[in-house]
């Protein structure tokens, strides 16, 4: 099977799952460009941020249509993160490729594990800013982004809940908001450290991720959330084990 068609595949799926839980799917966007079409850790991890950000943009531009995103809030989350962010990215190519896989994993499992837990109250209580918290989650988002090229969705989504007090639908357009601006800091820092990219690879596993999220959305609306987060956390947590057990062997 061809890159070209190996990319429209994984980015589709990639994109179904972001479409379908608003969150997590792009944990899978790394072990794909590795385990799939061939990518070093630190390249991958560089590729994904672009197909993150691109995902995450286009999907923001949808939620601010319909009103799901709380600007100052998400603002101030995604201000606190913009540093970490820059710092994160510009470390992750320096590390050891065993070092920046096997942390990849661990997030990926905890991720997994977040999505098994029971869900927060559907309650929609009213927006409030808390600053310090906002701070604190977001610098610990955006360090996590540009570390691991993940877009974060699967954390942000609960602290803009739990945390900031946000209602469920506003915390997932939010959460777009502060995905996309932590993806451009660690792209920022990683500027020039990407000669060795595919893009022949990059731009279709983008575009299909995009229009895959789309489908993701109808999808979501036949096939209960309880059963969709739970399929896909079974896939992360298998996809975890096999890049931990690969660093260790």
């Amino acid at each position: 099977m061809t890159a070209l068609v190996l990319a429209l595949i994984a980015g589709a799926v990639i994109g179904l799952a972001l479409g379908a839980l608003g969150g997590g799917g792009s944990v899978l966007a790394v072990p794909a460009l590795i385990y799939l079409l061939g990518f070093a850790p630190a390249a991958a991890t560089t590729a994904s941020l672009i197909i993150v950000t691109a995902t995450s943009a286009t999907a923001l531009y949808a939620h601010t249509r319909d009103g799901n995103v709380a600007w100052k809030t998400g603002a101030l989350f995604a201000a606190a993160g913009v540093v970490p962010a820059f710092l994160a990215g510009g470390v992750a190519g320096r590390l050891p490729e065993a070092v920046l896989t096997a942390a990849f994993a661990v997030i990926a499992a905890l991720a997994a594990l977040r999505m098994l837990r029971p869900s927060a109250s559907a309650s929609e209580p009213p927006d409030r800013i808390r600053p310090g918290k906002a701070a604190g989650a977001g610098a610990g988002l955006g360090a996590v982004t540009g570390l691991l090229g993940v877009g974060g969705g699967f954390l942000a989504v609960p602290a803009l809940v739990s945390v900031l007090g946000l209602a469920m639908r506003r915390a997932v357009g939010t959460s777009l908001l502060v995905i996309t601006v932590n993806s451009l800091a660690a792209l920022a820092a990683r500027t020039g450290t990407g000669g060795g990219l595919s893009w022949e690879v990059i731009g279709p596993f983008t575009g299909a991720a995009i229009l895959g999220a789309w489908d993701g959305k109808r999808l979501a609306t036949k096939i209960s959330g309880t059963t969709l987060q739970k399929i896909f956390a079974s896939v992360l947590m298998a996809v975890a084990a096999f890049m931990l057990v690969d660093v260790i062997v």
